[in-house]
């Protein structure tokens, strides 16, 4: 019964936010509120800029998408900042057509459905709510009930400009039903619902031949017209197109560019000048946000078709891109699972990251710049240091690509080779090894694959396993190190304190003879080189070190482990490097002694609760490990 609790107090919720008055009474919400008012775009505006915005790495972050998109912020800041805020502003661009270009599956589809629930979500708050001449299938705003000559007055006495024209049925309504008394028109609250057809239309293309523009537009009601004899009556005329019902709020063209000619033209008027033609009418105004999506091979064709060129001007094209980063792509994959049957399924860690390696290199462009390789510029994507190289770099590397990420494997095929890995498994747990394999074996099954595409994703799928090889060995070697922790900082404290004396050229006590000694370059170069600092770089590194210890001293902060990432890099590698050789005899004794054993079932039980494995591929990764290590 506790779902019906929560179904019977929404629907109180529901008739508490409802309200109707006259339009006296809206004008009066109109002067406390003016958002009240708002056009489509600047209420899309104002619905994303309210759901919050965070900077990271000097790169917007609208909340409003952070939980659906992932990895797609530059595109998304352009999108709000290019587009919808200006046309919120009342700037020309409200007056184009927004469309979303990009390959499949690479988000398009999901940004235009975060509008539309965002749009019904957002009708239902103080700041959303959008009002409506009451009976009108156009839910027209109301202020269109102001006449042409007063709203100069109007906009001197509220701030609001008004655009648009009364519709033909409502001025005959305003005379028969009100007697032209506008002040008495009855206006009510509306909620957008795309199920309902308020405010969001979304339109599809069919069989040209068969597919009417009474779809678009309305068509008229040919029961009707005997009672009130003509067909230029409007309320023989039903105003149910999409573009009617998507007014005050959003239309959707899903494959805009597939539309017959004589679809498009109505949209030339209704992006310049803010109506349409319907039936035996004037233009009926309309204030909606126009937004489809399409790919890049039937843009390419429709821009080069001379046919086309008053659309042209009226178009603005936002490129939606696959995801270039490694992290944000694990999230769209576990985002993927999560709403599909498969999250009884354990995927062991690291399983979507091996994954999430070959998608991105399948989309990035082979860098220009020399000392970079694929793999590197992966990397520094994702955020990674690389050594050698900055932000600059990355900047640079994505201008010398400029359609980067326009190509390559989307994340529905990795998701179909996911799903057959635990299908072919029969198990309810996969690991990366699995994924991998799926993901090479359903090569051969991907028709629109070419045989020169074919042999580099084998080559990237080669590569992601190296990657996650690397990964597999620091995750054993470091569950097999006892209070890890613990361990590094002894480590760390040892390496300042000779970097210490080192850099300020003095000598070192020995803790338990009390003589003094020369700082253990031994020991420092053992650290350094696991990063790569040579020989020449030491004392620049060194240097380093020491002026961000002197800063967390004067601002009273305790130097972590944590504090330096190359630092802690370099300590974890060290000692990785001197475990090596133990978990290499551990993991790979065909018959362990009862300490060995010992000690693999302490590994399997940090894996386990430290790590996020399972019994079975915790066993797996030890089993695995041991090969590479043996190698």
């Amino acid at each position: 019964m506790d779902i019906l609790n929560k179904v019977r107090n929404y629907r109180e919720e529901e008739n508490q936010l409802k309200w109707e008055g006259t339009f006296e009474e809206f004008l009066a919400i109109v002067k406390e509120r003016p958002e009240v008012a708002q056009t489509a775009h600047a209420r899309v505006y104002s619905m994303i800029k309210n759901a919050g915005l965070t900077e990271q790495d000097n790169k917007k972050q609208y909340t409003f998408f952070e939980n659906e998109i992932f990895g797609l912020e530059e595109s998304l800041e352009r999108l709000v900042e290019e587009y919808f805020h200006p046309a919120a502003r009342r700037l020309d661009v409200r007056k184009r057509i927004l469309l979303l270009m990009g390959p499949v599956s690479g988000g398009k589809s999901t940004i235009v459905t975060l509008l539309k629930r965002g749009f019904e979500q957002y009708s239902r708050t103080d700041e959303g709510a959008v009002y409506a001449i009451k009976g009108c299938p156009m839910h027209e705003d109301p202020l269109h009930l102001i006449p042409q000559h007063l709203r100069e007055d109007f906009f001197a006495e509220y701030g609001i400009r008004i655009e648009g024209s009364l519709s033909p049925l409502n001025s005959m309504r305003l005379e028969k039903e009100y007697g032209g008394r506008v002040e008495d028109v009855i206006v009510e609250r509306i909620f957008f619902s795309e199920d309902k057809r308020v405010g969001i239309g979304t339109f599809t293309p069919s069989d040209p031949k068969s597919q009417d523009i009474a779809d678009l537009t309305g068509s008229i009601d040919f029961s009707t017209i005997a009672e009130y004899g003509s067909e230029s009556d409007p309320r023989a005329y039903r105003f149910d197109g999409e573009l009617n019902k998507a007014n005050r709020g959003m239309m959707e063209f899903q494959e805009m560019l597939k539309l017959d000619e004589k679809f498009l033209w109505h949209l030339l008027s209704l992006t310049q000048e803010g109506n349409f033609k319907a039936g035996r009418f004037a233009l009926i105004s309309a204030d909606e946000l126009i937004v489809a999506h399409t790919n890049e091979t039937e843009y390419r064709s429709f821009i080069a078709n001379k046919k086309n060129e008053a659309l042209h001007s009226r178009i603005i094209v936002m490129p939606i891109p696959y995801n270039l980063k490694v992290s944000q792509e694990e999230r769209i994959y576990e985002k993927m699972i999560r709403e599909s049957d498969m999250t009884h399924v354990h995927i062991a860690p690291h399983a979507l990251r091996a994954a999430a390696f070959f998608s991105v290199l399948t989309r990035l462009e082979i860098p220009k710049k020399s000392g970079i390789d694929l793999v590197k510029k992966m990397r520094l994507y994702d955020g990674e240091n690389v050594e050698g190289f900055n932000d600059i770099d990355v900047e640079e590397l994505k201008k010398e690509s400029q359609n980067e990420g326009m190509n390559g494997i989307d994340p529905r095929y990795v998701i179909n080779r996911i799903s057959s890995a635990i299908i072919r498994k029969e198990v309810p747990s996969i690991n990366a090894l699995d994924v991998l394999r799926s993901l090479k074996e359903g090569l051969d099954q991907h028709a629109s694959i070419s045989d020169e595409d074919k042999e580099k994703y084998m080559n990237y799928i080669a590569i992601a396993r190296k990657e996650y090889d690397e990964i597999a060995k620091k995750e054993v070697q470091k569950a097999f190190v006892y209070s890890y922790e613990e361990s590094a900082i002894t480590l760390m404290n040892n390496y300042l304190d000779n970097v210490e004396a080192f850099c300020n050229k003095n000598k070192m006590r020995d803790p338990l003879t009390g003589e003094e000694m020369n700082p253990d370059e031994k020991l420092m170069r053992s650290i350094e080189e696991q990063i790569g600092i040579s020989e020449n770089a030491k004392k620049a590194f060194r240097e380093e070190i020491l002026i961000r210890l002197s800063a967390y001293a004067r601002k009273g902060k305790r130097f972590e482990y944590n504090s330096h990432e190359r630092l802690r890099e370099a300590i974890q590698k060290k000692l990785f490097a001197d475990l090596k050789d133990v978990v290499k005899i551990t993991t790979s004794a065909k018959t362990p002694d009862e300490a060995h054993l010992k000690k693999v079932n302490e590994v399997v039980a940090r894996l386990i609760d430290e790590h996020g494995y399972n019994s079975t591929s915790a066993n797996e990764l030890l089993k695995y490990v041991g090969s590479l290590l043996n190698r």
